[in-house]
């Protein structure tokens, strides 16, 4: 049902409802503009195709009636608040919005609360998501004290008439934290792994990004400091690209290499955030569009191929009951289609032609070249830092899911499985399937 506002958002038709006045909150409005629309639609479409995934995953716990159930309402109450934040313009309105996003997400984590490291990861990811939400809180109030509002439209009166990087950097950190730049990234390696693998799928392919949204929203939002701002958001998204790959590529757990890639994935996007800020602050419109375009089609692009990634991993575990690629090999003999979908999700995540990765980067590869291009001397030691670090990413991407595929899906088995590893049921496919025709359209039509 969102989705319809949405689309219509997306084609010029803006969405303004506003409740009435309360005495905390002070005047509460939902807006669905350009920005929301998009990340809503990309909420919808990853949590309808976790959700279909998920019936056939969960089917081991039916037994746990209560627990299962439990599951499902989260599932709805996490989708719900996803859509209310990126709706939602007061700020205390979206605390409590991002508050129960983070609840929601960090019970769904915990499905397996009886084991001891699944607990662990869950807490550490709650610890983390509240160290956000006071760094959230702290810039909304110190808007409030100056401005007397919580609106969003207060941020940009305030930004209007001080110095913009300070309270920024507030929100930056909050939403930061919640997207997995280096170093506020520590969560995404142990939550990702505990998780279901219908939930991981999701984390990664859409509770990350709401971080990217909130990064987003603020940036629309400043009126000066974008050069200095635009330099530090690359020169951190390249450190946090390069820290992702390498340490993905020596991981022996698939899921926890899996989590590696976004934080990779999120430097990609951040890539992308900073150009576009440098081409604000030098007037530069086609390169705000190539970065700001870039890293906006590069959050569509990760959602697809690493929700697909993450399902075909847990379409492995599941039948094997192990996440340590050295165990494995020789699956594609008996879960074929799972490995063809491993395997076209590791070429889009490698940026390579003709799928929906490779139009992304090459948005990105394009806003770069032009910025040397144009920018002249001042710049070119960023972009060309900017160009190299992109290639080595994409190079070691490419490098880790050959190993990976190879490792998992090739040879012979290297351990003795209990059971016999066959294809999963007709349900956990088909949403990998119409990802890979959402991946395939992408790639082959970009225009």
């Amino acid at each position: 049902m969102t989705s319809i506002p949405a689309v219509n958002a997306l084609t010029g038709n803006m969405v303004d409802v506003a409740l009435p006045k309360a005495q905390v909150f002070g005047n509460i409005s939902f807006h669905i503009d350009g920005l929301s629309s998009w990340f809503i639609i990309i909420i919808n479409f990853t949590c309808i195709n976790g959700a279909f995934y998920g019936i056939g995953y969960m089917k081991p716990y039916d037994a746990q009636k209560a627990n299962l159930s439990m599951h499902w309402v989260l599932f709805l109450l996490f989708q719900s608040s996803m859509i209310w934040v990126c709706m939602l313009q007061n700020g205390l309105a979206f605390l409590i919005a991002w508050e129960l996003m983070s609840l929601s997400s960090f019970l769904l984590v915990i499905f397996e609360h009886n084991n001891k490291a699944t607990l662990q990861a869950g807490i550490n990811y709650l610890v983390q998501m509240h160290i956000g939400v006071l760094f959230l809180a702290s810039a909304f109030i110190w808007v409030y004290c100056s401005q007397g509002s919580f609106e969003f439209s207060a941020i940009e009166k305030f930004f209007s008439s001080n110095p913009n990087l300070w309270l920024f950097l507030l929100f930056f950190i909050g939403f930061g934290i919640k997207a997995g730049f280096i170093p506020l990234h520590t969560w995404l390696p142990q939550a990702h792994p505990a998780a279901p693998s219908h939930i991981s799928g999701i984390m990664s392919g859409v509770i990350v990004k709401l971080g990217i949204y909130g990064i987003f929203r603020i940036i629309f939002l400043l009126r000066q400091d974008y050069n200095v701002i635009g330099e530090m958001i690359i020169i951190l998204s390249v450190v946090t690209g390069i820290y992702g790959i390498l340490n993905a590529a020596v991981q022996r757990d698939f899921k926890r290499m899996l989590a590696y890639c976004t934080i990779e994935n999120i430097g990609i996007i951040g890539i992308g955030i900073g150009l576009g800020l440098i081409g604000i602050a030098n007037l530069n419109p086609l390169m705000i569009i190539l970065g700001f375009g870039g890293a906006l089609l590069h959050t569509l692009n990760h959602s697809l191929f690493k929700s697909l990634l993450f399902f075909t991993a847990g379409s492995v575990y599941q039948q094997t009951h192990t996440r340590d690629m050295e165990k494995l090999g020789g699956i594609a003999h008996s879960m074929p289609q799972t490995a063809i979908f491993f395997l076209i999700g590791g070429l889009a995540i490698g940026g390579l032609p003709p799928l929906n990765g490779f139009v992304s980067e090459f948005v990105l590869y394009s806003g770069i070249l032009f910025g040397i291009k144009s920018l002249g001397t001042t710049y070119i030691t960023i972009m060309i830092f900017s160009l190299a670090s992109l290639a080595l990413i994409g190079g070691i991407s490419i490098l880790t899911f050959t190993k990976s595929f190879g490792t998992i899906f090739l040879g012979n088995p290297r351990t003795h499985l209990h059971q016999i590893a066959r294809e999963v049921v007709l349900s956990m496919r088909i949403p990998q399937y119409f990802i890979l025709i959402v991946m395939l359209s992408i790639g082959l039509f970009p225009q």
